[in-house]
This record gives C-alpha cells, sequence and structure tokens, in this order.
C-alpha cells in the first residue's frame, strides 16, 4: 500500500519508544520544532500538549499524517510523541530518521482485533478502508489517481481525497461508508 523503497535499514517504532524520547525532549529541540512547524505568533511558552491551529501549513499536514499514523483519534493537540516525529523533519530535507511504519501499522492494528471484544472500538477503520480501496479499485465509483505527475505510483492514501479528514469533507463518516465501503466490500 506504502510506495516505499529503502536500502537502509528501518528504525523500529513503537509508542514506547515515543514516550521515552518525548520525555526526554530538550527545550531547544522543541524550539527548533516550533520554529520550523509553527506560526510566528504562536510560538510556544510552556510545555507540551500544543494546539494543532498553532502550526503553520506544513506543520499542521504532518500533525495530520503523523497522528493518522499513530492512531490517534484527534490532531487537535500536539503532545510529546508528535514533537519526537517532527523532529525528525526538516523542509525540503529526507527525514533524519526511517521508522518501520509497515511493522508498527501491522502490530497496532492485530493489537486492536486482539482487543476489540474488550475495548469496543477500532481505531484503524481508516486502515481497512485503505485496503479495501488498494486491493478492489474497480469497486469504488470515484476517479482514483494512482499515478503522480511524473508518472510514479502513489500511496494508496492519495490516490483520492474522498477520506482524509477535511473540514470540507463531501460525506459524513456514514455517507461514506454507505457510499464506498458496503459496495465495495459486497464484492467479495
Amino acid at each position: 500500500m506504502l510506495n516505499f523503497e529503502t536500502t537502509k535499514p528501518l528504525a523500529p517504532l513503537s509508542m514506547s519508544l515515543l514516550l521515552d524520547q518525548g520525555a526526554k525532549l530538550s527545550s531547544s529541540q522543541i524550539t527548533r520544532i516550533a520554529q520550523l512547524f509553527m506560526q510566528l505568533d504562536c510560538q510556544p511558552r510552556q510545555p507540551p500538549p500544543y494546539l494543532h491551529v498553532w502550526f503553520n501549513e506544513i506543520g499542521r499536514l504532518l500533525v495530520h499524517m503523523i497522528s493518522y499514523i499513530l492512531g490517534f483519534n484527534t490532531s487537535e493537540y500536539v503532545d510529546e510523541t508528535i514533537l519526537v516525529m517532527l523532529s525528525m523533519f526538516a523542509p525540503g530535507q529526507p527525514p533524519v530518521v526511517q521508522y518501520d511504519y509497515a511493522t508498527f501499522v501491522a502490530d497496532k492494528i492485530h493489537e486492536q482485533f486482539m482487543n476489540l471484544e474488550r475495548e469496543r472500538i477500532f481505531k484503524y477503520t481508516s486502515y481497512i478502508y485503505h485496503l479495501l480501496l488498494y486491493n478492489q479499485p474497480n469497486s469504488f465509483p470515484v476517479f482514483l489517481k494512482k499515478l503522480d505527475a511524473k508518472g510514479k505510483k502513489r500511496s494508496v492514501i492519495f490516490w483520492s481525497s474522498i477520506y482524509h479528514h477535511v473540514y470540507y469533507s463531501p460525506y459524513t463518516y456514514y455517507e461514506f461508508i454507505d457510499l464506498f465501503i458496503y459496495p465495495a466490500s459486497s464484492c467479495w
């Protein structure tokens, strides 16, 4: 699903690792993150969490992407775990650390399924939707843009903006399920 190739070994990723590194973030590291990804008039004066609206456009996009990967229900507040992930980015540069996202997401989805009876909630529904989209693209009655402007494969999350968390989404959650997920899943 992710079009990602590397010759470098990928760093393991876990919430405990992010929490541990987040507790060790120095004020100079937080200042660097703020200078790169926060609006000038919203520079932090206190420790995290910070409101996502304090971030500039690139910062908000990264916060949303990171929240999505970590399985957070919202990106409204930016805590230390997200700041650790932000610290590896610099505009125009590749990330300093390349994490093993595939294993992290697979482990989180497995954990969610194993605890579904107790928790009664599954936080990674968007991953399931993207799996359906990736494996059954002809079942969705929407335009899908699988290639970028240079003709390279795009990640499935960029094929369509139909399920992105945006305030101007043309579909409610239930409309999305009824119009796209049920028809696609009935093709099996």
